[in-house]
């Protein structure tokens, strides 16, 4: 089984109350004053308090062409995921040469080279570093990414992997877009990125390495297990429309029910090739995607009220960072792991699931298990 070493969860250094971008991004996006009042309204359900942005937030109005955007957002995506490798590395006491294969995941910067390429000569990766740039798994590309790398781990357990997200969202606005679902994601998305340090099951701490980086292997939870499934006749409930202004939300308000309808069926047989049931379940790291679709995962699992305390934190505190969110919320639940009696009906450690969902309409589910000597309590 691979391991998940390390978890470095980035975000750029424009930060701005959700009420300060609702103002300035409701004069930008419609001129029409019912428009205008809705976009409040809505961003305001959100649950957001507070979005980092890749650009000083006055500069969202003179913003043109998609040429311009996407080159914004490849180089302020290379720099977040230079940031999160660096920080990755550093915890797991590795260096730039120790990472045998990388994969990169993002919605929203489009080119080629793609950035995993570019991050080779910016951190000094090495050059026969194997690479998968994946582009269009969208918020579920960071649970899919746990997957596909612990996939390679398995059949190359002396490797480390890196797993790269990089989220430029604010990029992709819409100026001359005054629909719903425009209005909506204006308010939800935020920029960010994350890069995981995972390991194989015979690769071990680097020699000499700092008393936290040798924990933190010890400490690894273990992928155990992974279910990727596409749900008939979503196609059109989530995703892009790609043209010459950039990319289009596509959005429907019809999303959580599909999850509300899908998910318990789809975690349950995830655990139950673990031998467990939701039960038996310590940590729930769910995508934060937005409170409709937290409260259909909670309602459809039937999870108590805090289950997913977690996720609705990270969405509060930087919005929904499309594919590095359900990262984000990773590396909370990693950096408050606790020592304890491991709960009622595991067995060999403490149980995880992360689960985030994505344009198909497609869910991601990654099982995790903690060393038995601890369980996790993830909080807020």
């Amino acid at each position: 089984m691979s391991r998940i070493v390390a978890v470095a969860p980035v975000l750029p250094a424009h930060a701005y109350a959700q009420a300060e971008i609702a103002a300035e991004l409701a004069t930008i996006v419609t001129a029409d004053p019912t428009r205008r009042a809705l976009l409040t309204r809505l961003h305001a359900s959100c649950g957001i308090d507070r979005r980092h942005l890749a650009l000083p937030l006055e500069r969202y109005r003179s913003l043109g062409s998609f040429d311009e955007t996407n080159a914004l957002a490849l180089e302020h995506g290379l720099a977040l995921a230079e940031r999160a490798v660096r920080d990755a590395l550093a915890a797991a006491g590795l260096e730039p040469h120790d990472v045998d294969h990388l994969m990169l995941t993002t919605v929203t910067a489009v080119g080629a080279p793609s950035i995993d390429a570019m991050l080779v000569d910016r951190v000094g990766l090495r050059a026969d570093v194997t690479r998968l740039p994946s582009f269009g798994l969208g918020c579920a590309g960071g649970a899919a990414g746990l997957a596909r790398v612990h996939d390679h781990l398995l059949g190359h357990p002396d490797q480390v992997a890196l797993l790269v997200s990089v989220e430029l969202c604010s990029l992709t606005l819409q100026r001359d877009d005054d629909s719903t679902a425009n209005l909506v994601a204006s308010g939800l998305f935020g920029d960010g990125g994350a890069a995981v340090v995972m390991a194989g099951d015979r690769r071990t701490a680097p020699r000499g390495a700092p008393a936290a980086a040798r924990a933190a292997w010890s400490g690894a939870p273990r992928v155990v297990g992974s279910r990727s499934m596409l749900y008939p006749g979503s196609g059109d409930a989530l995703g892009w429309r790609v043209g010459s202004s950039g990319l289009r939300i596509v959005l429907s308000g019809g999303l959580p029910d599909t999850i509300r309808a899908h998910v318990a069926d789809d975690v349950k047989a995830l655990l139950t090739a673990q031998g467990a049931v939701p039960d038996d379940v310590t940590a729930w790291l769910v995508h934060p995607g937005g409170p409709k679709i937290l409260d259909a995962a909670q309602e459809a699992l039937g999870l108590p009220a805090d289950a997913l305390a977690p996720s609705r934190a990270s969405l509060a505190r930087a919005g929904n960072l499309s594919s590095a969110a359900v990262l984000h919320v990773l590396a909370d639940a990693m950096a408050t792991e606790r020592a304890g009696p491991l709960g009622a009906g595991s067995a060999g450690g403490a149980l995880g699931v992360v689960a985030a969902f994505g344009p198909g309409v497609g869910a991601e589910l990654v099982a995790l298990r903690w060393p038995s000597a601890g369980h996790v309590r993830a909080t807020p």
